[in-house]
């Protein structure tokens, strides 16, 4: 059984206050770390993306992580709740858990309207294309900006890694 969260907020050495006050780490670039947080997705199934509301968290279920032009991305649509969300505050946390593992990862999910990073997105995941077009004025994706993974588990030490 596949299980994820997502919370928001973050902390770190080097910092970037933007926004409400909370603080997250800026990391550099790393594809082969955004291949590895998005291989955990993809074999837990559903994730977990946490955004914030004003001062109320908002926690729902995702499924879409795919990689494009060496970035983690994921799906929505400009009509949902957690768009409106992640336009006033970028700071996300997700989670998901499987086979006893779990990952979090602290990142701003930072939004790109191009037709072509859509394209991708809708060309991997095919059943979304019934309620999806990368042409309409309501798909929108967005990619993870210094993002800071964490894989747990209750019998080894944790292993964290940025992209």
């Amino acid at each position: 059984m596949a299980v994820a969260v997502v919370v928001l907020a973050a902390c770190g050495n080097k910092q970037n206050n933007s926004n409400n006050g909370t603080m997250i780490t800026e990391t550099t670039p790393n594809p082969e770390n955004a291949l590895k947080a998005q291989q955990f997705l993809k074999d837990a199934g559903t994730y977990y993306l946490a955004t914030v509301d004003q001062d109320q968290p908002h926690v729902r279920p995702f499924g879409t992580a795919e990689i494009f032009e060496d970035r983690l991305y994921i799906q929505t649509g400009k009509v949902k709740n957690v768009y409106k969300q992640l336009i006033a505050n970028p700071k996300a946390e997700i989670c998901a858990f499987k086979d006893g593992r779990w990952i979090r990862i602290v990142c701003e999910l930072i939004p790109d309207d191009r037709i072509e990073a859509k394209k991708d997105m809708l060309d991997k995941n095919p059943t979304l294309r019934s309620m999806y077009n990368e042409a309409d004025d309501n798909t929108i994706v967005f990619y993870m900006r210094n993002a800071t993974a964490t894989i747990s588990s209750f019998t080894s030490d944790p292993e964290t890694f940025s992209f």
